[in-house]
């Protein structure tokens, strides 16, 4: 089975939000999310929940929770073997703010224009 690569999102002005965030984490926290990035690396497409769900609109979310609450941080799938990380939050209520999906709809748009 073909394994699944991450990747970081950038900025037209070339910073990396979801490396950002996960810098201003916890070093547990950043372990937790490392060992999760790994599994969706290992299972791609196929990672269950606990650790991942599909949002909609082609965008899916890594879950785990730690000290810092509930984190979060959104992808997309570019072909098979590539998954594009294009933003992180802690996650404050049950749903997840539109503004956050919003944002990682945006920047899936972006990058795909890139691409072409």
């Amino acid at each position: 089975m073909k394994k699944v690569t991450c990747y970081y999102s950038e900025t037209e002005g070339g910073r990396s939000p979801v490396r950002e965030f996960i810098d201003s984490l916890a070093p547990k926290t950043q372990r937790k999310y490392f060992f999760v990035m790994g599994l969706l690396e290992e299972y791609g497409h196929r990672l269950p929940q606990p650790h991942a769900d599909y949002v909609g609109d082609e965008i899916h979310e890594l879950r785990f929770s730690l000290i810092e609450g509930a984190v979060r941080v959104l992808y997309f799938f570019f072909y098979q073997d590539k998954a594009i990380l294009t933003n992180g939050f802690l996650k404050k209520a049950n749903k997840l703010p539109g503004s956050e999906e919003t944002l990682a709809m945006t920047r899936r748009k972006a990058f795909l224009s890139s691409q072409k």
